[in-house]
């Protein structure tokens, strides 16, 4: 199997080396792609080191079976036919080509086949809060149907990216050391705060990481499920968490619930409250699964029920669910 990553320096495409290597992934070739500031670069896999080369519009990609592709939706945009024309099969984790009809939006947990029919040779990877989301709402979703959902997420630093997470870190300790602070990859100061910001406003007054959870879900889970969503920037550095509330067609118990998710592929049950036992994002990074808890019946809807879940955006919410999608490929004859 011939592999590119493309993006490989970045925090998601360091993670994709990882990952890769843990799962045993079948690799022949490793090519490695950047921009020009990265090209050059070396990097070890398996004991053996690699040579970032540049992005170009040329035909390094002939060869290629699978490219794994990180590098901001522009470039996702600008490069896809260079990518895909020798017949390469395009697993993108930016927004470009989400909402596409031609491009399956794929959580393997949820709707792997999907992945099976891309016209375009493109398959794209959904936003890190929606992956964690529907991996948690897919079991109960087959209890009975969701008809409206109401998240507000707690999004760590690792979601903006590498550089957004080594600026926390600088503002932690020059506030400690009664330095000026660099405030750059966010709005406003992280460092003891919460930003109810993530990306940019649209005309509705939801962000557009809202309106993508909204879209998103219905995508993925073939379904008409409205979705409104608050999406907040915490201070912690890694893995995201979320607060869910969702309204069923008929009435479920938190028992069948808990027993529908504890069997669920991609879901780690985590529910003994009066022991302190949920999900927290400093237990949850570096681990795959969804991680969920505090499920129990919404006392102001009949049809209604809460639950929090914690997730590492960089795996299970980038990396992991692209790397996920092409196992599924390789175990069904799907390239």
């Amino acid at each position: 199997m011939n592999i590119a990553i493309v993006g490989v320096s970045g925090a998601v495409g360091q993670e994709f080396l990882r990952i890769l290597d843990q799962r045993n992934f079948p690799i022949d070739n490793l090519v490695l792609f950047g921009s020009s500031r990265s090209a050059g670069s070396k990097y070890t896999f398996r004991n053996k080191e690699y040579e970032v080369k540049l992005l170009q519009h040329n035909d390094d990609f002939k060869d290629i079976d699978i490219a794994f592709v990180s590098a901001g939706g522009g470039t996702s945009l600008e490069y896809a036919e260079t990518i895909t024309k020798h017949g390469a099969v395009m697993i993108d984790n930016s927004s470009a080509f989400r909402m596409d009809k031609d491009v399956p939006l794929v959580v393997p947990e949820c709707n792997a086949k999907d992945a099976l029919t891309r016209p375009k040779r493109i398959i794209a990877n959904p936003n890190c809060t929606t992956i964690m989301m529907v991996v948690a709402l897919q079991p109960i979703e087959e209890l009975s149907h969701i008809k409206r959902i109401k998240v507000s997420s707690y999004q760590s630093a690792s979601g903006a990216g590498a550089a957004a997470m080594a600026e926390l870190q600088q503002q932690y300790s020059d506030l400690v050391n009664n330095k000026p602070l660099t405030i750059e990859k966010f709005p406003h100061q992280l460092a003891y705060n919460v930003i109810p910001q993530v990306d940019v406003f649209t005309e509705n007054g939801y962000t557009k990481e809202e309106m993508k959870m909204f879209y998103e879900t219905q995508k993925i889970m073939h379904s008409d499920v409205k979705c409104s969503a608050t999406c907040v920037r915490v201070s912690s550095l890694r893995s995201h968490s979320e607060s869910v509330w969702i309204e069923t067609e008929k009435p479920l118990t938190v028992e069948e619930v808990r027993a529908a998710i504890e069997k669920a592929p991609g879901c780690t049950l985590k529910d003994d409250v009066f022991n302190g036992v949920y999900p927290m994002p400093l237990e949850t990074a570096g681990e795959d699964n969804v991680f969920i808890g505090r499920i129990r019946k919404d006392i102001s809807d009949e049809n209604g029920l809460t639950l929090w879940l914690s997730s590492d955006q960089i795996r299970k919410g980038a990396a992991l669910n692209a790397v996920q999608i092409a196992e599924y490929l390789i175990a069904n004859n799907g390239l």
